[in-house]
């Protein structure tokens, strides 16, 4: 338990001393890249603004996505009416869908909990 922590203490040195050397010019080519995203000024009224244009306009794609929910159901629903004459490749994109959320559920747990299977961290 003690070499671990050494070996993290030596991997968090070094990561500090990288962020410490590199952080700063890092950030400036990003912020160079993206320079057309950022507002100016930079007030506290426009990112009040901002972020009320991102949720009127999340909420007026509801609808759109309603829609489009009810659409992809009754496809499944004429899919499961016929599942008889499925095709192979049919069932691979079926299998490849499950395996994705097989992936998100369960490996996304598996992360939240610190890549440990049980939740219990050494």
């Amino acid at each position: 338990m003690a070499s671990r922590l050494a070996q993290f203490r030596s991997k968090a040195a070094q990561a500090s001393e990288f962020v410490s050397k590199h952080g700063c010019a890092y950030y400036k080519e990003l912020m160079e890249k993206n320079k057309q995203h950022v507002v100016q000024p930079p007030t506290v009224e426009k990112v009040q603004e901002l972020s009320k244009q991102l949720f009127y306009t999340r909420l007026a794609s509801l609808p759109g996505r309603y829609e489009s929910f009810w659409k992809e159901l009754d496809g499944a629903k004429q899919i499961w009416k016929n599942r008889k004459d499925l095709k192979v490749e049919d069932l691979g994109i079926v299998t490849l869908f499950g395996v994705e959320l097989y992936a998100w559920f369960c490996v996304g747990e598996i992360v939240g909990r610190g890549f440990t299977l049980t939740g219990y961290k050494v």
